[in-house]
């Protein structure tokens, strides 16, 4: 609540310095240069600031995103290219709401986030930000915070008094500390209204705590452990954030012929054209078998403990910033050894251990994964041949059209509308996967907050037909115009939510629900014209329905992007996987 409310604010005072003029002014000097808005009645003192250019300094660019799904998207994908956060500024309590399927997925990902929601005004009269609407009763909650709190790493409602750049600092360190993850700050429209009260002390700071690495003696242990192994394994779904990550992994996997798992992948961790990659999946299948040591590095479900199991002389090894997942209610996965620290300083530690400069032989190791990945190489390309021909559209042969007419340092996010494995994927930064949370509908913001953050790469979204009527196509669309963002869009359109269906036929694989015609509470049919609502806003659009239609069609869509126009594909596929 406000506490010791200043003064009503007459028109003559307004050339005064807000609340809402410093907070923009050190979101801009603590590094924030985008907010994605979806604004509210609360905004006033917000917009009053912009369009009085921010009388206390500079303030980030606001891009009018119509959805806060899609807000936080874009901050999910900006982030994931730059490694920059960025705020989300949302309306109040209902705001508040439409952001959280996001910030479940942010969370989980350790994406950070500087959520910002106006509150109701609290007061009925005396001030003029006072209420001035019906609805600022309807909005005002006890405790606004409480409906996030569970995802968020920290939580604050801005007091009358207090030095909003304080928090603001605040805010940043703790979303950018080890492990990372969104923050949300409450901000009432009276205090933004206010006089700003300056901070003690406004130097500027790197953002975050240091990363700590992991003790040399941890470290030394691991190397032990994995210079003893007949066949070590590293298995990761996301060590792969930043450049450096990505090719010291291929560094030390290569020398030391150490094979490479990329488990429910949501980040693109090794080159699949790496001699020592297994590539992806949901379980490492038989060379968990084999594995006698087991490195897990940044994954939360490394493998399907109901299908698969280490065996039990396996040693087993968790690294991570978090390693134990903490804010996971339950997880229980076989460790022998939990090391906490940065990861990417603890494989370039590790290498360092082990030895650098020299490959080592280990042929048989060697072998046994050159036989494996041509194994796979050769199954899919046996799948690509068969199916070819096919319509409705195989996913293997549409992953196999994208993958042909795609730059080979192209950005693809991914969102249940495709295999990672059927992809060439041999840049940093080129895979951005599903988040474990679920939350669908991320993906289309995801990828125009990646194309803001990396203009000059390719940028496609993959999705199925249920995830893209979640992500609020007519918002993500207006977007893509309004801000000059082209993006390549792919709906692999099969009429059903397959997850769900896959998922009902695992458990009940016998069941009335597989017998059935049409089974219940999956089936989207009848279709719809997806690439109408592309059109809609001024984007290229077309329904590929004939297998022999979809490398023209693709080549079409690439080069209305590459002229700059949005593009949607609507391609009617199978339902199967």
């Amino acid at each position: 609540g406000v506490v010791g409310m200043h003064q009503n604010i007459s028109a003559g005072s307004h050339a005064k310095v807000s609340s809402a003029d410093s907070l923009l002014a050190r979101l801009s000097a603590r590094g924030i240069e985008y907010v994605f808005a979806n604004a509210g009645t609360d905004f006033a003192p917000i917009i009053e600031s912009l369009a009085g250019r921010n009388r206390a300094g500079r303030a980030p660019r606001f891009v009018t995103a119509p959805h806060e799904n899609l807000a936080m998207g874009m901050a999910n994908g900006y982030y994931r290219l730059s490694g920059k956060p960025a705020a989300v500024m949302v309306h109040v309590t209902v705001g508040t709401a439409n952001t959280i399927c996001a910030l479940m997925n942010m969370a989980r990902d350790n994406v950070p986030v500087i959520l910002c929601a106006g509150r109701t005004p609290i007061t009925d009269v005396g001030h003029i930000a006072s209420r001035n609407g019906a609805i600022h009763w309807g909005q005002e909650s006890f405790d606004q915070g409480g409906m996030l709190r569970e995802f968020v790493k920290w939580d604050y409602e801005l007091r009358a008094g207090q030095p909003v750049g304080a928090v603001v600092d605040r805010a940043i360190d703790i979303a950018m500390s080890e492990p990372r993850g969104p923050v949300y700050i409450c901000l009432p429209r009276e205090v933004l209204a206010d006089a700003a009260i300056p901070m003690r002390r406004d130097t500027i700071r790197p953002m975050g705590a240091t990363s700590a690495s992991p003790s040399e003696q941890a470290i030394g242990k691991i190397a032990r452990l994995i210079a003893a192994a007949e066949f070590p394994l590293i298995v990761t779904s996301a060590l792969g954030r930043t450049a450096d990550a990505f090719h010291s992994l291929a560094e030390l996997s290569a020398e030391h012929a150490i094979p490479v798992f990329q488990a429910t992948a949501s980040d693109l961790s090794m080159s699949t054209d790496h001699p020592m990659s297994l590539g992806f999946g949901v379980d490492p299948g038989r060379f968990m078998q084999i594995a006698d040591v087991i490195l897990v590095i940044s994954s939360g479900v490394p493998w399907m403990p109901r299908k698969i199991a280490p065996s039990p002389s396996t040693k087993i090894i968790h690294l991570g910033s978090d390693p134990l997942l903490s804010r996971y209610p339950f997880r229980d996965f076989e460790a022998d050894l939990v090391v906490a620290g940065d990861p990417t300083s603890a494989v370039r530690m590790l290498h360092d251990t082990l030895g650098r400069g020299r490959t080592l032989p280990y042929d048989s190791r060697r072998r046994i994964v050159a036989e494996a990945r041509s194994q796979m190489s050769d199954a899919h390309n046996r799948l690509v041949s068969e199916v070819r021909d096919q319509s409705p559209i195989h996913p293997a042969w549409l992953a196999h059209c994208l993958d042909k007419e795609k730059k080979g340092d192209a950005i693809v996010v991914n969102e249940l509308g495709t295999s990672p494995a059927r992809l060439t994927l041999t840049s940093p930064l080129s895979y951005l996967g599903t988040s474990l949370a679920g939350g669908l509908g991320v993906a289309l913001g995801t990828a125009l907050g990646a194309k803001l953050a990396a203009p000059d790469r390719e940028v496609i979204s993959v999705v199925g037909d249920g995830s893209y009527m979640f992500g609020n196509p007519t918002p993500y669309h207006f977007v893509q115009r309004a801000e000059n963002i082209p993006t390549v869009t792919v709906v692999a359109n099969n009429s059903s939510w397959l997850a769900v269906k896959m998922s009902t036929l695992d458990v009940y694989p016998d069941g009335a629900a597989a017998k059935a015609n049409i089974m219940p509470v999956q089936d989207l049919s009848p279709s719809v014209a997806f690439e109408k609502v592309a059109e809609a806003s001024g984007g290229y659009g077309e329904c590929v329905e004939n297998a022999a239609d979809l490398p023209n069609a693709m080549r079409r869509a690439f080069e209305h992007v590459r002229s700059g126009t949005a593009a949607l594909l609507n391609v009617r596929t199978q339902p199967t996987r």
